[in-house]
């Protein structure tokens, strides 16, 4: 069974920095990829990060490249977000996700 546990979320001042974890068990690890994904209050959860197996190829969302970086630790099944720069409109809860499952989300609030 997939369990996905996101940690690190917390209050930061808008141009501060938060690096998220992600640490997955139930299933193998270094066989897929693995996204992050947030959802802001009101609108739908979206997906912003994507990473390959091996951590070769990631992909992100217009809104976070360049600030955000998504990185990988196939030894320690786990997942990481470095957001730099925030913003107030990336306050969200963030979430992991692999093969349909997410975590409890950690919650990322931007405010001066």
């Amino acid at each position: 069974q997939v369990r996905l546990v996101e940690s690190g979320g917390g209050l930061v001042q808008p141009g501060g920095s938060l690096r998220l974890s992600c640490a997955a068990s139930g299933y193998a690890f270094g066989s897929y990829a693995m996204t992050w994904y947030r959802r802001a209050p009101g609108k739908e959860r979206e997906p912003i990060a994507t990473i390959s197996v091996h951590g070769t190829s990631t992909n992100y969302a217009a809104s976070v490249k360049g600030r955000f970086t998504i990185s990988r630790d196939n030894a320690k099944n786990t997942v990481y977000l470095q957001m730099n720069n925030l913003k107030p409109e990336d306050t969200a809860v963030y979430y992991c996700g692999v093969l349909g499952s997410w975590g409890q989300g950690t919650q990322v609030t931007v405010s001066s």
